[in-house]
């Protein structure tokens, strides 16, 4: 069995198996770092309210306990007829189970110059490094930062780039339509408050390029030393020649199960995937929420049992950070502001990397 890709699910997979090895399956790990970041402590880091540390689930150990193979490598295609997968240094892994859990891809060429000059959120291990280049930077002298992207992501390092550079840094969101489309009226009402109050502006249109110095939307041009992309997700590039049944966008089509829907031996969760059965937004808390059932699933898949549907809830909690320690907490239209939501969301995510750090 084949696990490529260390997303929320995919982490829940291999605390399942360190409690209970699968008998007779040899289980490998292909990742691209040693160590997994949590997305949702990332505003954290950037606020300087966490070390990277602190963000940060060891994945040697969990291999180790669900008694797998840990291969650090990035997937360049896969072929699920002939059951292999290819990475970028020409290896080939066979497999006769595939779940893939890789999480969010971001197109460096949707928004031109921005592969040469922008900064991706994704991937993270990369934008932590060269955020904290930036901020060495930040003491040299007076930095402009525009944060491209409207939604959750865009939102939160906006106001944890504020919290980090202080009031000598210019920072700036450009929003290509209502700010946190995803949520509640209540919700966005809060989330453009708590960016006036940080003294953000706020720029309406679409980026159009990026630049050594500036950004543009449309015909303005917005002075710019450190462009951030948070632009939502793509499906990685390997997956459109893969014949795995896709959506129009690029996305593997999996159903109940998780299973693909054109090829019922290769599983997927999170990002990368789209339920026929069940449409719900990109979030990790989806991703998290799928992990036992994938677990589960895999288990009986592997044994020959009978596979149980996965029902995603209807609604879930959401928790956005301010930056400061404060957040905005949401469950359908209910929600409620302050730091006492703060420190729930600190706490359910010191829960979440201590779930996988232990012993």
């Amino acid at each position: 069995m084949l696990l490529l890709g260390a997303g929320h699910a995919q982490l829940a997979v291999l605390a399942a198996l360190g409690r209970e090895h699968m008998p007779g399956a040899q289980v490998t790990l292909v990742t691209t770092h040693e160590r997994q970041l949590y997305s949702g402590m990332v505003p954290g880091v950037v606020a300087r309210r966490f070390q990277v540390e602190d963000a940060a689930i060891p994945l040697a150990p969990l291999v180790q306990r669900a008694g797998a193979t840990l291969r650090i490598g990035r997937a360049v295609a896969i072929d699920p007829g002939a059951r292999a997968v290819t990475l970028a240094d020409g290896a080939r892994i066979e497999f006769d189970v595939l779940s893939i859990n890789t999480g969010p891809s971001l197109d460096r060429d949707r928004i031109a110059g921005a592969r040469e000059h922008a900064l991706f959120v994704r991937p993270i291990e990369s934008f932590v490094e060269f955020w904290q280049r930036t901020r060495r930077l930040a003491h040299e002298r007076p930095l402009a930062v525009v944060v491209v992207g409207n939604g959750a992501a865009g939102f939160e390092l906006t106001l944890s780039v504020r919290h980090d550079l202080g009031p000598r840094a210019s920072v700036a969101m450009i929003s290509d339509g209502p700010l946190l489309p995803a949520y509640p009226e209540a919700v966005r009402e809060r989330g453009t408050r708590a960016l006036k109050r940080a003294n953000v502006q706020v720029l309406p249109g679409l980026c159009t390029a990026v630049s050594a110095r500036h950004v543009e939307i449309g015909p303005m041009r917005v002075a710019c030393d450190v462009p951030i992309l948070a632009i939502g997700s793509d499906p990685p590039t390997w997956l459109a020649g893969s014949g795995l049944a896709l959506d129009a966008a690029g996305f593997v089509r999996v159903g109940a199960t998780l299973q693909s829907a054109s090829h019922p031996h290769v599983f997927a969760t999170g990002d990368v995937s789209v339920r026929d059965d069940d449409k719900h937004p990109r979030s990790g808390v989806y991703a998290v929420r799928a992990g036992p059932a994938l677990a589960l699933n895999l288990r009986r898949f592997v044994a020959g049992g009978e596979l149980q549907p996965h029902r995603p809830p209807p609604r879930s909690l959401n928790l956005l950070s301010l930056g400061d320690g404060r957040a905005i907490a949401s469950w359908g239209e209910w929600s409620a502001q302050g730091r006492l939501m703060g420190w729930w969301k600190d706490h359910i995510d010191r829960s979440f990397i201590a779930r996988y750090r232990a012993p």
